[in-house]
Order: C-alpha cells, then structure tokens, then sequence
C-alpha cells in the first residue's frame, strides 16, 4: 500500500504554516514534509503536528551548498541546526542540498562533506538524502541527474544516505521513469511527485501516467513515504481527486 505525505510548504497555501497541519490531517494524510521549517518555532512545529496525528517525515537543510568548495563550514553549520529541528520534530530524513556550481571539485567535495555528515546522522538515526534537480527551474545546480546521484550515494557508501526521487524533475531531466525507478530502486529512499507542466496536481491533466508509475514503485518494493510536493491549480481540497483510489479525499 502507497504512503503519502503532503508537502505543507506547497499545499495547503490557503492557511497560515502552523494551519495546514490539520488540514492535511483532514485530507487523510498521515505525514508531512517541510522544505524549509526554519521560518517558525521546531517545538511550536513539532507540538502541532502531534496535535493532528501527522508525522513529519522530511526537512531540507537550509542551505545549498553541500557541493560548493570552500563552503564547508556553512555546510556543516546549516547540518547542526537542521539536526536541531529533526531532533525536536521527531523527522526521520534529512535533505542536503547540493547547491549551484560547475567547479570541477564539486562531486569530490559533496562527497566529503556527505561522509561527515553520515557520520553525525547516524548516531542519531536520521537518514540523508540527496535529490537530483531540473535545470530548468534551478539554472546551474550540480546534481541533476540519477545516475549522478546513484554514484555519490555509491561513493560515500553509508547505509543512511539514499536518493530522494522527484519524479518532476526527473521526467524533465531524462523520461524513461518507469526503467529509471526500477534501476534505482535499491538506493531509493524518497520519492516525490508533481505533475508535468507546471508542477501542479498529479492527476490527468499533465503528461505523466501517475498510476502506471505508481504500480511500477509498488512492485519494486519500496516501503517509503512518496511526498505530494505540488502547487494545487486552485485549492489544495478541489485538487485531490487524484487521490481517492489512495485513501486521500478533498472536500
């Protein structure tokens, strides 16, 4: 059975942050990602999704530079206080971004700084993840492809570093979803959608076969959350008949 967890930094735009936890919980969702909680209070966060019954599954680090020489220490700043708001939300995974650059040191130093910070995750079990973005949307950003992101999670060769899949980025990037996601599969440990144009709803509207795609990441086995992180065309209610055949509902 497919998870999914509502991105309240996308969805939900008719209310205030602290709001849309219990309108994702109204939808049925049973989880929520953040791209960027950092704007609010971890505990007042952390307090609101336990007063919905809503886990928060994934944060960003607030910067984007993991990738960037001669960063490393903002890296390493910006990964102590995202542990901060993983520790009090209570978040099993982690986004590290690798940020804009074309320096020809750029993959050895994400891999540096990504080996050091496994090694502080671990400890407190949180898991990294690592997402290959569209150049479209994000000019000049390192990571963009899956294989690339295959090879550094290869490299650095820890068990709580995985792939975060963005199916709207990767349908821009390189299509062939379907035989992507089964090549990857094994260094998967995220998955996100949106539709494509416009990273909107993940419904008909748009040029991906969601529920082929949907079949195709259950017979591979993946267990994790996959993240609504899309811009609803209207209100995010209206949007979610999509979702019906998942256990979710609008209004």
């Amino acid at each position: 059975m497919l998870k999914f967890a509502a991105s309240v930094t996308t969805m939900f735009g008719e209310a205030e942050l602290l709001d849309r936890f219990e309108l994702a919980a109204r939808a049925g969702f049973r989880a929520v990602e953040i791209q960027a909680p950092y704007g609010e209070n971890a505990v007042a966060l952390a307090d609101r999704a336990a007063s919905h019954n809503v886990d928060v599954v994934l944060i960003n680090m607030p910067v984007a530079v993991g990738a960037v020489p001669g960063r490393g220490e903002e890296f390493r700043e910006g990964f102590q206080r995202s542990l901060r708001y993983v520790e009090a939300l209570g978040n099993p995974q982690l986004h590290c971004l690798a940020g804009v650059t074309d320096h020809p040191d750029a993959e050895e130093t994400f891999v540096e700084n990504l080996t050091w910070a496994v090694a502080e995750a671990r400890v407190r079990k949180v898991r990294l993840l690592i997402e290959p973005l569209n150049t479209q949307d994000n000019p000049g950003y390192f990571l963009t492809g899956s294989a690339q992101g295959r090879r550094i999670v290869d490299r650095v060769g820890a068990e709580n570093l995985r792939l975060q899949y963005d199916l709207y980025h990767m349908q821009i990037m390189e299509g062939s979803l379907a035989e992507t996601i089964r090549a990857q599969a094994d260094v998967i440990g995220h998955i996100q959608i949106s539709g494509v144009p416009g990273r909107h709803e993940p419904d008909a509207q748009q040029e991906i076969n969601f529920p082929y795609l949907f079949d195709v990441i259950e017979e591979t086995g993946y267990e994790g959350w996959i993240g609504c992180e899309y811009r609803p065309r209207a209100s995010t209610f209206e949007g979610l008949a999509w979702a019906t055949p998942y256990g979710l509902h609008g209004e």
